[in-house]
């Protein structure tokens, strides 16, 4: 059979087939092929059991003449005589004077101190029931704490303060409305009557307002009484045309003929006479009557203030 010169391998100077891996001696050889072997020639019979029976063997007591003999078992190891590290054997139990017992390890005294802190206060183990009970005692031992309520301006102080303005508003304006009270009726009986009445800025010492401001169409009436005793006079003020003249000719001369007195002030004509008054201005006539015994300077000044 021819073989290519692909088919041959050269490995150091032998030449090998690539296929089989058989060398070939300078001729081309034909490769047998390989016959098949049947599975019954190989295992046409039952081969004996080769496995070691423990049961009918002894054990062998034969001990290797290179590994000395020696009481501790089979774990012994066979020394050279040439290592001169390992003890002689067997090792003698007696030991020489010169060997000093080993030093018993002690625990520093730090240590000693730490373990018997760790050791007090380690706490002993309790029931529930009995840490319960020991819970209540402590509580009904001890006495009853009672907390100290803060007060409101603690607990809302921008609310205190507010409240506090408030109340101060709230006194000053009523103070302020207490004084302009009768200014106040005044003004509104005015409106009620038509006309422009107007509350005086003096009043003489010992009277007060007496009752609510009187009304009628066209005219008001304020009335003061003395603080103590029962003297009284009012303040009449209606529409009226006329001037200082006819005042005189229709008011006063008729109730108190020539016992009057005139005075000029401000601008104004007042006629007084028994401790009563008459004047006009803007309209409007005045009239100040009653049985107080009011002077000529209580009257002109109650007069200059309306």
């Amino acid at each position: 059979m021819y073989m290519d010169n692909k088919d041959i391998v050269t490995i150091n100077g032998q030449r090998y087939d690539a296929k089989t891996g058989r060398p070939i001696n300078g001729k081309s050889t034909d490769i047998q092929p390989k016959k098949s072997i049947g599975s019954s020639s190989i295992h046409g019979s039952l081969q004996r059991s080769q496995t070691l029976i423990r049961r009918a063997i002894k054990k062998p007591t034969t001990v290797p003449s290179n590994r000395p003999k020696s009481k501790g078992g089979t774990m012994d190891i066979a020394r050279s005589n040439k290592i001169a590290r390992f003890a002689p054997y067997p090792i003698s139990s007696s030991r020489p004077e010169t060997l000093k017992p080993d030093i018993i390890a002690k625990k520093h005294p730090i240590l000693t101190k730490v373990n018997a802190k760790r050791t007090d206060s380690k706490p002993e183990s309790k029931t529930s029931q009995e840490i319960k009970h020991s819970a209540i005692v402590a509580a009904l031992a001890k006495p009853p704490v009672k907390t100290a309520r803060r007060s409101f301006l603690q607990r809302h102080p921008r609310s205190f303060f507010v409240s506090i303005i408030v109340i101060f508003v709230v006194i000053v304006g009523g103070y302020l409305t207490y004084l302009n009270l009768p200014g106040l009726s005044v003004r509104i009986a005015a409106v009620q009557a038509g006309i422009s009445a107007t509350y005086p800025d003096y009043r003489p010492d010992g009277y007060k307002l007496d009752g609510p401001v009187g009304f009628s169409n066209g005219q008001v009436t304020i009335n003061f009484v003395a603080n103590t005793g029962t003297s009284r006079f009012s303040i009449k003020q209606s529409k009226s045309t006329w001037d200082s003249s006819a005042v005189l000719d229709n008011v006063v001369r008729p109730a108190a003929g020539e016992k009057y007195v005139t005075n000029q002030e401000h601008g104004l004509t007042i006629y007084t006479y028994d401790g009563n008054a008459t004047w006009v201005n803007g309209g409007i006539l005045y009239n100040i009557e009653g049985d107080a015994p009011l002077s000529g300077d209580q009257l002109r000044h109650i007069a200059t203030s309306l």
